[in-house]
């Protein structure tokens, strides 16, 4: 009888092991990120508090990202992905990479800055802007750049750091803002000329901010919460807007086609959909622009209001991602 009690408790305690372990692996959501690390962590950290799901993460650069994706999309490796400019979204849909998925509060995101076949949605806006060192404007008797062919003046060769547009989002937000200003020749024709003055293609978008800040560059092109999270920190550095314009990157987050963890994976859009997540933004001095309703913008650093922002499409800039990229690379670093 002692051994029957004994084999029975043995076997109850394994179905239980059993269960937790199915539990623990039913409650994870596998990721990849094209937000900065540290944010990133955050963000994942504060939807587990928020919902007891662990998330394992890995970051990329948007254009890593997105070829990983492509590469894996017969067998997924991951459910969602975080972040990273709305077009390597549509970019990916050509490839069946994101899978369909309605979120919850979904009227709260204004219909242009979400996919109108659910695919993807907006979490916050992203302009871009020049980021410049006020040590090496004070030297050289300058004003920071407040147009596009400010970065042109010869006291910016070999001393301004950009991504580099094989790899980074910013980089490709930079041709479609130049594009908007000049047109498709105009633009790689001023990129040939701002090559000259260009010291190093950043692998991400955000790492050229750090040699500014410390005097190894002098400006570049960023997107505003890369720039800000450099000033922040209290370099002597000053962000401005060309006037001619800047188009904005909507930050996003999808669902994978094929995911293995489905339920987890709509949790979490429903989450990062909601005002929710942009409160967190707000709340952290994470400087992506809410678009969810209901969040207000505290920070005036956020107010683009005496900015000129280009609108180009999102599906527009995923259609001629790939055309554009190839043509810099042929016509303007090589």
């Amino acid at each position: 009888m002692y051994n029957n009690r004994k084999a029975v408790s043995l076997l109850m305690a394994m179905a239980l092991l059993m269960a937790v372990c199915t539990g623990a692996m039913a409650a994870t959501l596998n990721a990849y990120t094209v937000m900065p690390e540290k944010y990133a962590s955050k963000v994942f950290e504060q939807f587990t508090k928020d919902t007891g799901i662990k998330v394992n993460f890995i970051r990329f650069s948007s254009g890593e990202a997105l070829a990983r994706l492509v590469a894996e999309r017969n067998n997924p490796q991951v459910d969602i992905l975080l972040g990273g400019p709305a077009d390597i979204y549509t970019a990916g849909q050509k490839d069946n990479v994101f899978a369909v998925y309605v979120p919850k509060d979904q009227k709260l995101t204004p219909a242009e800055y979400r996919d109108p076949g659910n695919h993807w949605t907006g979490i916050g806006l992203i302009p871009l802007c020049f980021l410049t060192n006020t040590d090496f404007l004070k030297k050289n008797n300058l004003k920071a750049p407040e147009s596009w062919q400010d970065l042109l003046n010869p006291a910016y060769k070999n001393g301004l750091q950009m991504a580099d547009a094989r790899t980074s989002g910013t980089a490709t937000e930079r041709i479609y803002s130049l594009i908007g200003v000049y047109g498709v020749d105009g633009a790689f024709d001023y990129q040939k000329k701002l090559h000259k003055n260009v010291q190093l293609y950043t692998k991400s978008g955000a790492g050229g901010a750090m040699p500014i800040a410390q005097g190894q560059a002098s400006s570049g092109i960023f997107y505003l919460v890369d720039a800000l999270d450099i000033q922040q920190q209290g370099y002597p550095v000053i962000i401005t807007y060309p006037k001619e314009g800047v188009t904005f990157g909507i930050e996003a987050t999808g669902m994978i086609a094929g995911a293995k963890n489905q339920e987890e994976a709509k949790k979490f859009i429903d989450w990062a959909t909601s005002p929710k997540l942009g409160q967190f933004f707000v709340d952290q001095k994470i400087n992506y622009i809410p678009v969810v309703k209901g969040v207000k913008i505290t920070s005036p650093a956020l107010d683009m209001s005496k900015v000129k922002l280009l609108k180009v499409g999102a599906e527009h800039k995923g259609d001629k991602r790939k055309a554009y990229v190839e043509r810099w690379i042929n016509e303007v670093i090589r």
